[in-house]
């Protein structure tokens, strides 16, 4: 698989949507901005929100929705890669936005769910309803760490629901081709996992005890970030420490991994008429990187 350097220079880059045009935007998490990636690699700054973006999807009306961590992480820089690490004394919440693409505009939709302030949003998917899902990644520092969590809200700010509770880091989302099952990623445990769906954000009930069923594990040492699903209903995970991608088929035993060459890959989108040409967040090195992937990604409900 060859794969292409489309830019560099980004500040932990995050959240990749391709755009019709051809372009790509990305969240730039260092920096508190969004960014948009032109096919000739040249950058053009879409909005500062500040805080910490993390996740990007655009939502029915063409805007975009913005995870922001609110500077969940503080990211340091170890032998010359920006690596995420515990959360600051700073850190007060974060918040789901929506971003007017045109004129950088933010608002913010939710801060709170239940009374209670969000703490770290982190990816977002929407499903065809016009409704979406995200995870709240929770926080840590050297003593602690606050559980997150996995939401479902409408993108007119009239209503957010915690589905979940008492995650372990919760990261990537996504959602199965016919919208029945929202997969969720576990970043320190490196597991993956599977909720089925009765209606539109509302999750049945699962066997044993454990929150979800259980949909595969990284094997070996590897933490999992955001993740994107094929169209074929694989879903592929951006995998920190073995530095690319790892593919689950639910339901079956059938796993590969691709590497790419960063340690703390943590994301991938898909773009193109074919849907075949994949886009890959490098974050520790500030790369956006592309290549011809081996399936087509799966469509998303919305683009622009």
């Amino acid at each position: 698989m060859e794969i292409k350097e489309l830019t560099t220079g980004l500040k932990f880059p995050e959240g990749p949507v391709a755009m019709d045009d051809g372009s790509i935007i990305v969240v730039e998490m260092g920096a508190g901005r969004i960014t948009r990636v032109k096919p000739d690699g040249s950058h053009q700054i879409v909005s500062t929100p500040g805080g910490g973006p993390n996740g990007l999807a655009i939502g029915p009306d063409g805007h975009l929705y913005c995870c922001n961590n609110g500077g969940n992480f503080e990211i340091t820089e170890v032998n010359g890669l920006m690596i995420p690490g515990h959360t600051p004394p700073t850190h007060k919440g974060g918040r789901i936005e929506r971003i007017n693409i045109s004129t950088g505009k933010v608002e913010v939709v939710y801060s709170q769910c239940d009374g209670k302030n969000l703490l770290a949003p982190n990816d977002i998917v929407f499903d065809e309803t016009g409704g979406f899902w995200f995870t709240d990644h929770g926080s840590n520092n050297a003593e602690r760490r606050l559980h997150g969590g996995l939401y479902y809200a409408k993108a007119d700010g009239s209503k957010i629901t915690k589905v979940l509770r008492e995650l372990s880091t919760p990261n990537g989302v996504g959602l199965s081709p016919d919208g029945t099952h929202v997969y969720y990623a576990e970043t320190m445990a490196g597991r993956l996992w599977d909720l089925p769906l009765s209606e539109p954000g509302v999750g049945k009930a699962v066997g044993g005890f454990t929150p979800a069923n259980f949909a595969g594990a990284y094997p070996g040492l590897g933490y999992f970030d955001s993740l994107g699903v094929q169209a074929d209903g694989a879903v592929c995970v951006a995998t920190i420490l073995a530095g690319g991608i790892s593919t689950f088929w639910p339901g079956t035993n059938r796993f590969e991994h691709t590497p790419f060459p960063d340690l703390v890959v943590t994301n991938i989108c898909w773009g193109g008429k074919d849907m075949m040409t994949a886009f890959v967040t490098m974050s520790s090195t500030g790369k956006l990187a592309s290549c011809k992937w081996r399936s087509p990604g799966l469509r998303l409900a919305y683009n622009a």
